[in-house]
């Protein structure tokens, strides 16, 4: 079994683009504003827009399962007002447990979060307990600036978002720490602002001393986790300069990384720098970048070939990178799994 740790619904129909629109124009004038039951995407829809897409690839690539969430991009935090982001949150995650539900084999569900600028987290605790505990969704996205781009929140170690760390601890699940869209021209979204989002929590993570309050928290930095494989020496330099324990005693009881990283080279060094024991496969297909490599002739995204191509790695580092790591990070996905064991035994 491959288990997908890293998946958006990038490919939802365009009724769910047009209830946000509504949405937003609702808040200038409250007549335009939609509700739940207007929004119309049938079962059919769905299966329309995953079967030519993740499903396609999944089949094509050898994947089994995706830990499966609302488009990150689409969260836009920094629009709406609370009501928007509630309102949005359960729409997003709806769709989400309807696919888990059409397809229980290949989608396992983490939610997005009504997070807003400036409010607190613990606005987020009953849309987390409801997608956990009623829809059985596994995990969520926690955006560490719901600004868009400005970073106007406290820094991950802040106790602002201890009532979000202390659910999460409570219901077992863990966070992937996820940006959203840019709305600041400076950072362009998927090239900029979510890598440096990626770089920026683990400087955050090693500054502060989240873990010795949270010792069971588990949090997942995505795509490589930014510039730490490249710059390993210097976040071990600054640790030191901190008078931090080193970053394996300090982070990676806790912190683990996916293979979000579009390139042989960069696979090659993630896997040799990085502890195995916190690596979770992950492709984040038809994500960020959509294309074939001319190089190669094969998708950018298509992750499992570089990690295959990874001579260093042992059937035991393999199981571990593939499976074993991702029910440890997320068990409630175990429950899933078992499930589906005795229903084909």
């Amino acid at each position: 079994m491959i288990i997908d740790c890293h998946g958006h619904y990038t490919t939802a129909p365009t009724q769910l683009r047009d209830f946000r629109a509504k949405q937003l124009a609702g808040m200038i004038d409250p007549s335009l504003f939609p509700s739940i039951e207007s929004l119309g995407i049938t079962d059919d829809m769905l299966r329309a827009s995953v079967e030519g897409a993740q499903l396609k690839f999944q089949r094509e690539r050898g994947t089994d399962l995706t830990i499966f969430s609302p488009r990150a991009a689409g969260m836009a935090h920094q629009y709406g007002d609370e009501r928007v982001a509630r309102q949005w949150a359960r729409v997003c995650n709806t769709l989400i447990y309807r696919l888990t539900q059409l397809y229980p084999e290949n989608f396992a569900g983490a939610c997005q979060l009504p997070q807003r600028p400036g409010v607190s987290p613990e606005n987020c605790l009953q849309e987390l307990e409801y997608c956990v505990n009623e829809l059985g969704f596994v995990g969520c996205n926690l955006n560490p600036d719901p600004s868009g781009g400005w970073w106007k929140d406290p820094p991950l170690t802040d106790r602002y978002w201890y009532p979000l760390y202390e659910k999460l601890v409570e219901l077992d699940v863990p966070a992937m720490i996820h940006v959203s869209s840019s709305c600041n021209d400076c950072f362009h979204a998927t090239g900029a602002h979510y890598i440096n989002a990626d770089t920026t929590a683990v400087m955050q993570l090693i500054q502060g001393d989240l873990f010795k309050d949270f010792p069971t928290l588990r949090l997942i930095i995505p795509h490589g986790g930014g510039a730490l494989p490249f710059h390993f020496g210097r976040y071990r330099g600054l640790a030191l300069n901190l008078k931090r324990p080193s970053l394996e005693e300090h982070l990676f009881n806790n912190v683990f990384f996916d293979t979000c990283v579009y390139d042989q080279r960069g696979i090659d060094l993630l896997t040799d720098v990085i502890p195995l024991e916190n690596l979770l496969f992950a492709s984040e297909m038809v994500g960020a970048v959509k294309g074939i490599d001319p190089l190669t002739g094969h998708h950018f995204d298509d992750t499992r070939r570089y990690l295959d191509a990874v001579e260093s790695l042992d059937q035991n580092a393999r199981h571990m990178l593939f499976v074993g790591n991702a029910r440890k990070v997320f068990p409630r996905l175990n429950n899933i799994l078992d499930q589906r064991a005795r229903s084909v035994a």
